[in-house]
């Protein structure tokens, strides 16, 4: 055991002096592994990042929350599809009021209009960027969980008397008001003018910060932007509707319930489809996790085409290698070094250079995940397992396309290599 342990280190510390002695060819050698690697640490931060962003907006939402909206969750798929769902029935207040009013399982219902407008809002001298105002009923926030930082929300009775007051996100309210309570001042959103009644906490969210928006009663919103917006000559109004549970009830009973007023509603008969969604959380994490596959199978083939390439250079350069160190090969072989010495010297000088390189591509790539990080907002998460992903893709690639130039110095005959000139 300590003769072979000696042989190791020797072999090692050949195949280092080798490395050492030929800097440019080796960083050269390198660069095509250090790329893929990179790309592996990169975006494996970046997609996972997102991933997790995504699935802690969802959980927002509540466990129990049911949203019945017009499109399905996660885009209608191609064009055609589109245009098919765009026809179906828009969904309406009274749709929201029939489910309160006739599914006993429901506590709390609430409406959204998704086709909200972007304007700038100021404050004396102040103004915002282009910001989202989104129109809601006043039990949003119970249906959407979100914290409310300061203030308060608005009263069923300031949405039907269509009061212009607003609560602001996260940064419309750091913006207008940095230093002072924004409670109770008066802000414009466009060309009118809004009194701040509440303020939000910050939101989860994988695109970073998207707290950029200011929340009125959805039929002031309606009163200033109109009832509906024309798509291709079609009249659309993209409600969505929050129902949440009683304590003591399911959520499948809940979606009974529902689908089975909503049907009514649109005058549904037994052997037709559906045309509205139920969209629940675990809905939304399928379709979040089909993505996420997609995303991570495009990052794999991406990445192997890098690693591929940086593989065939390591090839080549040991092919060039062997080359050159015939005679030294020789030498060894006259002097009792057996094949398989020879094989493993090449073979560690291949993987020691390909492990640099991942060791390299680790630091390059977690260096681009912080600063997209820091720049844009976009959450990273660097787990180990990538890094360990990352340095066994680079070995692998060193012991694979470092084997056939081994194999050819461990070959060589003694004779004919001190012969060689």
């Amino acid at each position: 055991m300590a003769f072979r342990i000696g042989l190791l280190k020797e072999i090692l510390i050949l195949a280092l002096d080798t490395l050492r002695s030929n800097k440019m060819r080796s960083a050269l050698t390198v660069l095509g592994v250090v790329i893929g690697v990179t790309s592996i640490v990169a975006m494996t931060s970046l997609v996972r990042g997102f991933s997790e962003s995504m699935k802690e907006m969802v959980r927002r939402f509540g466990s129990d929350t049911v949203y019945v909206t017009k499109f399905p969750f996660g885009g209608a798929g191609s064009s055609k599809a589109f245009f098919e769902l765009i026809k179906r029935p828009n969904l309406t207040e009274e749709d929201a009021e029939a489910i309160a009013a006739l599914c006993p399982s429901v506590a709390t219902v609430s409406m959204e209009r998704r086709d909200g407008r972007s304007e700038r809002l100021s404050y004396g001298n102040t103004a915002t960027s282009s910001m989202r105002v989104r129109g809601v009923s006043s039990t949003w926030v119970e249906t959407n969980f979100v914290r409310i930082e300061n203030g308060r929300f608005f009263t069923g009775a300031e949405a039907d008397h269509r009061r212009k007051v607003a609560v602001l996100g996260a940064d419309p309210a750091a913006t207008l008001f940095p230093n002072i309570d924004p409670i109770g001042k008066r802000i414009r959103v466009g060309s009118d003018e809004f009194q701040v009644i509440g303020v939000l906490g910050k939101l989860p969210s994988a695109f970073g910060p998207q707290d950029g928006f200011v929340l009125v009663p959805e039929p002031t919103f309606s009163k200033k932007y109109g009832q509906f917006n024309f798509f291709r000559g079609v009249r659309t109004r993209n409600f969505v509707i929050g129902v949440v549970p009683r304590k003591d009830a399911t959520r499948q009973q809940v979606m009974r319930e529902v689908e089975e007023v909503m049907r009514i509603r649109h005058h549904l008969k037994l052997d037709q489809a559906n045309d509205f969604e139920l969209v629940t959380q675990d809905v939304m994490m399928k379709v979040l996790d089909s993505v996420m596959q997609g995303v991570f199978l495009a990052l794999i083939v991406i990445s192997s085409v890098a690693l591929m390439v940086g593989g065939i250079g390591v090839m080549a350069i040991m092919t060039i290698s062997v080359t050159e160190r015939t005679r030294e090969i020789g030498v060894r072989k006259a002097l009792g070094a057996r094949r398989r010495e020879i094989l493993w010297q090449f073979l560690i000088e291949a993987s020691f250079l390909t492990l640099v390189g991942g060791v390299l591509g680790i630091v390059v790539g977690s260096i681009i995940a912080l600063s997209v990080n820091m720049m844009a907002g976009w959450a990273v998460s660097m787990p180990l397992w990538s890094f360990a992903l990352g340095l066994t893709f680079s070995a692998t690639v060193g012991i694979l396309f470092g084997m056939l130039p081994a194999i050819k110095a461990s070959r060589l005959d003694p004779i004919e290599a001190l012969r060689y000139e």
